[in-house]
């Protein structure tokens, strides 16, 4: 059990490790869409069928850097925008929380896929929508597509990838997003 000291101790390096290269403090609306140029260019050479898959997207939402650590409880933070049809939309900020055995360090990006105007309808008029059960992970093979079955089924597709760090698997669940004006 951790007491208050060890609490507060995890939580404060958790954030100096979450304000680490992740967009806090940038030039804002600018410095976050060149990143998500990086982070979208470097997802559809990887992985070419996404390019289709976000062509079919009603809006894509990328994450282009996700910084997660911790100690027992640890935390992940990251700024991005939402896509459609190309374009800059909004931005918005993805926090999370973790309690459990954990410890280490990791950065990832991930992009959300809305494959319904009433998904991103929905994720885009909610004061802060928690990633949950409509989300459905899709791990292409390298160079792999996304498929057919899983685009139709779901309203909302999560690719996770870019990870470096210490702390295995990156997700997305229990992940709240929030739109902010950078």
């Amino acid at each position: 059990m951790l007491n208050r000291r060890n609490f507060l101790a995890a939580s404060g390096v958790t954030l100096a490790l979450g304000a680490c290269a992740n967009g806090v403090n940038s030039s804002g609306g600018a410095m976050i869409d060149a990143r998500v140029d990086v982070a979208r260019d470097y997802l559809f050479q990887q992985y070419p069928g996404t390019r289709d898959l976000a062509d079919r997207s009603a809006g894509v939402l990328f994450m282009p850097l996700i910084t997660e650590a911790g100690l027992g409880i640890g935390g992940a933070y990251g700024r991005g925008a939402l896509r459609i049809n190309g374009a800059t939309v909004d931005y918005y900020s993805a926090a999370k929380a973790t309690v459990g055995f954990q410890i280490g360090a990791q950065q990832y990006a991930h992009a959300l896929f809305f494959m319904t105007p009433a998904s991103l309808a929905e994720f885009r008029s909610s004061s802060g929508w928690v990633a949950g059960a409509d989300l459905r992970y899709a791990v292409p093979e390298q160079g792999g597509s996304i498929g057919k079955d899983t685009t139709e089924i779901n309203p909302v597709i999560a690719l996770v990838y870019g990870q470096s760090g210490l702390i295995a698997g990156a997700t997305v669940a229990g992940t709240k997003y929030t739109r902010i004006i950078p």
